[in-house]
């Protein structure tokens, strides 16, 4: 069980604080760390709280640099690395991840926070519908190319955490049509929703797989917040019924609206709690396992097994 203190309303500075012996020493993997995001959140948090080694993922190395300042202004003792990914690139992701695993360090947490959201219609480099593409496809092959690296973790218990949003309920994954029949049927909130869903799914097949190795995975919602994820969503659209892929309304309330640091606070849980790793393959929300919260196809197992096909077939590369 997590802190049950812990809620919607903690800051990542209040659970780095508490887990900070967990975080101390540890090499830590981060996607997505521009400035102002959640994934920059989270390095510039682990990082004050003593981690070993902090490596900011991200697909400008100009945009890396800016984060790496920052975080050395205000903890100058933190000991930081880039590594330029574009999880859009199949290719850019083989490059980085046979890079990492060239370091000297394991990795024992890898956070992949890096997404897209609700975006028009495009395709990735290999041509795939981009939210799929760069929400699971990337990180799907990216995670399995490092993972010897991950299992080497000295400290027995290595930990992925694959970020996915309470919109997962707009959509389960269309087996049959992933690319929305390549753009001729495309629902943009519900491809995001497809995106969130396979990243439950990811979470609970690592887990089944590499549980016997000490591997445990989290699959988070950071709770809605203003960050440069929401750059192709005009704010007015909340003002109009987002609807699932079976035509009901998704409620966003002010209510779920929260500050950077309270939306970094549940990856920060995921990432470090070591009294959650008996519910490895969760779902999280405000801090807490949220598995009752988690919409029946997103825990479902044989879906978990047909994805992780699914997503083989598409990389071209069986692991």
């Amino acid at each position: 069980m997590s802190n049950k203190n812990f809620n919607s309303k903690t800051e990542a500075e209040e659970v780095a604080t508490y887990f900070e012996n967990e975080i101390k020493g540890k090499t830590v993997l981060i996607t997505g760390c521009t400035f102002g995001g959640l994934g920059y959140e989270t390095a510039r948090v682990v990082s004050k709280h003593h981690a070993g080694l902090v490596i900011v993922a991200g697909r400008k190395q100009e945009a890396l640099d800016d984060a790496i300042e920052k975080i050395k202004a205000e903890t100058p003792s933190a000991n930081l690395r880039s590594l330029v990914i574009d999880l859009a690139s199949l290719e850019s992701v083989r490059h980085a991840a046979a890079e990492v695993n060239t370091y000297p360090e394991a990795i024992d947490v890898l956070i992949n926070n890096a997404a897209i959201m609700a975006s028009p219609y495009h395709t990735t480099k290999d041509g795939f519908e981009a939210q799929f593409g760069t929400n699971h496809i990337g990180p799907f092959l990216f995670t399995n190319l490092i993972l010897p690296k991950i299992l080497a973790s000295k400290t027995g218990a290595p930990r992925i955490v694959n970020v996915s949003s309470n919109g997962h309920t707009l959509s389960p994954i269309h087996f049959d049509d992933p690319f929305f029949d390549n753009g001729k049927a495309y629902n943009k909130w519900w491809a995001y929703g497809q995106s969130k869903t396979a990243n439950i799914l990811f979470s609970r097949e690592l887990t089944k797989r590499y549980k016997s190795a000490g591997l445990t995975a989290f699959s988070p919602h950071p709770g809605v917040i203003f960050t440069n994820l929401a750059r192709d969503v005009d704010m007015a659209e909340f003002s109009v019924p987002i609807k699932d892929y079976e035509g009901n309304v998704l409620q966003v309330s002010e209510a779920d609206f929260k500050s950077l640091g309270a939306g970094t606070a549940t990856h920060i849980v995921a990432a470090f709690d070591p009294n959650i790793a008996s519910e490895s393959g969760s779902y999280m929300e405000d801090c807490q396992i949220a598995m009752d919260q988690a919409k029946p196809y997103a825990k479902d197992d044989t879906e978990a097994a047909k994805l992780w096909a699914l997503s083989e077939e598409i990389v071209g590369q069986k692991f």
